[in-house]
C-alpha cells in the first residue's frame, strides 16, 4: 500500500513538473509571436505598454482605447483605430495592468478598476497626454466610469461598448477565485495554458456569439497572451474583484458629468445588457443608450460602424461643453 502511495505521488510530481515544463515553453512561444507593439513606460515600479498612433492632419480629439477581460490592447485597437486614425482622431491603446505587456507590481491597488484608472492616467500623463475620451469595453467599463468619477479632469467624455456596471446575478464564478488565490498558483503554472489552449476557439465563439468571429481572431489580437501564467492570474484577480468593486460603485453614477454614450447588443450572454447597460443609462445623466438587436458581446468588431458613430457623438458633445479655446486634443 504504501508503495503504491509512493509511486502514485512520484507519478503525479512528475506530471507535475512535465506541464509546469511546457508551460513555460509555451508562455515564452506566445510572447515570441506577439512582443510588444507600442511604447513601455514605468509607474510604480511597473511596466504600462501601449500604443500612440496620431493621424496624418491635425487630432480633432485623442481617444483612450481600454480593453476589457482576458485580452489585451489589440483586441481594441485592430478593429477600430484604422478608421478612428482616418477621421483625424489620435488613437492610445493601453494593456490594463498585469494584461498583454504591461505588469502588475501585485499590489491590490492594480487589481482594483480604481487602481487601475489611477495608473493608466499616470502613464498617459507621463508621456504628455493632458485629455482623453476613454472608449471602454466590458470589465473595462468599470474603469472607464471610474475615470469619469474621479478624472474628469483628464476624460472629457466616455463611450461604454457592453459594460460591466453592476451586480448581476449569480456573481463570481468559482474558478477565477482559484485562480485568483495562492494556492491556485499551481493551476496558473500547469493546467491553464494547455486546457486553455484546447478551449480558446470555442471561447471566442462564445464571446461573439450568436455573431461569427473574424477570420484569425485570435492570432491578430495576441489572444494567446492571456494563457501566460502571471498573465491568467492576473484576469482572474481582476475577474475575481469585480463584482464587490461595482457593487459599491454604481450608486455613484448620478454624479457624472461628462458625455457618456453607452452602446450594447440585446443578444449579449457574456454581460447582460439590461443588468448593465440599461441600468446606467437611466443613472448617468444625459447619456444615450444604443441597443443593436441580434448583436453579443463584441460590438466593437460586429457592428464598427456604430460604435464609431457613438464615437463621434460623444467628441461633438465634448466640443460644445467645453469652454471657448479649450484643446481636446494632447498632441
Amino acid at each position: 500500500m504504501l508503495k503504491a502511495l509512493m509511486i502514485s505521488m512520484l507519478v503525479l510530481a512528475l506530471s507535475a513538473a512535465g506541464l509546469a515544463a511546457y508551460t513555460l515553453w509555451q508562455a515564452n512561444t506566445i510572447g515570441a509571436r506577439s512582443p510588444p507593439a507600442g511604447i513601455v513606460t514605468r509607474i510604480d515600479g511597473q511596466k504600462i505598454h501601449f500604443t500612440d498612433q496620431h493621424p496624418t492632419g491635425k487630432a480633432q480629439a485623442t481617444l483612450l482605447l481600454i480593453h476589457g477581460a482576458s485580452g489585451n490592447e489589440a483586441d481594441m485597437r485592430v478593429p477600430l483605430a484604422k478608421q478612428l486614425l482616418a477621421r483625424d482622431y489620435r488613437v492610445i491603446s493601453i494593456d490594463r495592468p498585469g494584461m498583454g505587456w504591461s505588469e502588475r507590481n501585485g499590489g491590490p491597488d492594480s487589481n482594483s478598476p480604481a487602481g487601475q484608472a489611477r495608473i493608466i492616467r499616470a502613464a498617459l500623463q507621463k508621456h504628455g497626454v493632458k485629455s482623453v475620451i476613454a472608449v471602454v469595453h466590458s470589465l473595462a467599463g468599470a474603469i472607464g466610469l471610474q475615470l469619469a468619477l474621479d478624472h474628469d479632469d483628464f476624460v472629457s467624455g466616455i463611450v461604454l461598448i457592453s459594460p460591466v456596471t453592476h451586480p448581476w446575478p449569480g456573481g463570481i464564478a468559482a474558478y477565477y477565485s482559484i485562480a485568483a488565490s495562492d494556492p491556485g498558483r499551481l493551476f496558473n503554472y500547469t493546467l491553464a495554458l494547455p486546457l486553455g489552449q484546447m478551449l480558446l476557439q470555442s471561447g471566442v465563439e462564445s464571446v461573439f456569439a450568436p455573431q461569427t468571429p473574424p477570420p484569425g481572431y485570435a492570432q491578430r489580437t495576441g489572444l494567446p497572451l492571456i494563457l501566460r501564467p502571471w498573465t491568467f492570474r492576473a484576469n482572474a484577480r481582476d475577474v475575481a474583484g469585480l463584482y464587490d468593486f461595482v457593487s459599491s460603485q454604481w450608486p455613484r453614477y448620478g454624479q457624472i458629468s461628462i458625455p457618456t454614450a453607452i452602446i450594447a447588443g440585446d443578444a449579449d450572454t457574456i454581460v447582460l445588457t439590461n443588468v448593465h447597460a440599461r441600468s446606467s443609462a437611466r443613472q448617468i445623466p444625459g447619456a444615450t443608450l444604443t441597443i443593436l438587436p441580434g448583436t453579443g458581446h463584441t460590438p466593437h468588431w460586429t457592428h464598427t460602424a456604430a460604435v464609431l458613430a457613438e464615437i463621434e457623438r460623444v467628441r461633438h458633445r465634448v466640443a460644445i461643453t467645453l469652454p471657448a479655446n479649450t484643446p481636446i486634443s494632447s498632441r
